[in-house]
């Protein structure tokens, strides 16, 4: 700062300087002003020009120590090379050995159950036949040849639409022993029990005889248990036969049986 204030000093005594050598010169020709002009223009011009070059000498620029803001660039994801791989499995393979010899044969051991059919297993459609018990003709009752009698079967509607007057009682199988298809004649509503009675008359020759019969609707599709008979026949005087038998089976509604329908 003493630097500059000295050098505007010999400055101004330049200036003062010229002005009285060029006021006080030999010439008795006064010179034109406008040089005087030009001389004070020029060194004012110098003045401030060296002025300003000081200054620029002498400024220190700050330093920036404010934390830079974040660009926009988005952040470089990782290559594929640099993501870590999972790892892989090896597919083995097993090869089995068929070993021969005899414990290969298979053996049957235990007991082996015969399959029994579920109730509604024997329906057609809504049509169903349960047998509660044989109300007359034991198993295995005997007669002379050519004997008359009547097998008479208690049968329960266990499906869920009514018996109608057309359903028939129907030969399936076996021995029919004069046994003749019968119409049921009657209206049985679901859930009730009826007797259903067949006329049949042993053969002439002795043996034992067995039908299978079941009931069938109009159109003689058969449903519902099967109902047997079977009988002995022998020369000598067998024992009464139409005597009622013991109930040979349960039934299995839930509710009270209702009485039939009376035919019209």
């Amino acid at each position: 700062m003493e630097n500059f204030v000295s050098m505007i000093k010999r400055s101004l005594y330049l200036l003062i300087f010229a002005a009285l050598l060029a006021a006080c010169g030999g010439n008795t020709v006064a010179e034109p002003t406008s040089d005087v002009d030009f001389i004070l223009t020029a060194g004012v011009e110098t003045l401030i020009a060296s002025y300003f070059q000081t200054q620029t000498a002498l400024y220190t620029p700050p330093v920036d120590t404010s934390t830079p803001i974040p660009s926009d660039t988005p952040l470089a994801f990782p290559t594929l090379d640099s993501v870590p791989s999972s790892p892989t499995s090896t597919q083995q393979t097993i090869y089995y050995t068929a070993t021969w010899g005899p414990s290969l044969t298979p053996s049957v051991t235990g007991t082996i159950f015969t399959a029994t059919p579920g109730p509604k297993s024997l329906a057609y459609g809504c049509k169903n036949l349960a047998l509660v018990f044989d109300v007359t003709i034991p198993s295995g009752a005997i007669f002379k040849p050519g004997e008359a009698f009547t097998k008479t079967w208690k049968v329960e509607n266990n499906g869920t639409c009514n018996w109608e007057y057309p359903f028939r009682l129907v030969f399936v199988s076996g021995d029919q022993i004069s046994g003749e298809s019968i119409r049921l004649g009657k209206t049985i509503i679901p859930g009730k029990w009826t007797e259903i009675s067949l006329k049949l008359r042993a053969p002439k020759s002795e043996g034992t005889y067995t039908g299978y019969w079941r009931l069938s609707d109009e159109e003689e599709n058969m449903f519902g248990a099967t109902l047997s008979v079977s009988i002995k026949v022998r020369k000598e005087q067998a024992p009464a036969a139409t005597a009622t038998s013991a109930p040979t089976s349960t039934s299995t509604s839930t509710g009270t049986p209702t009485e039939e329908s009376p035919a019209p």
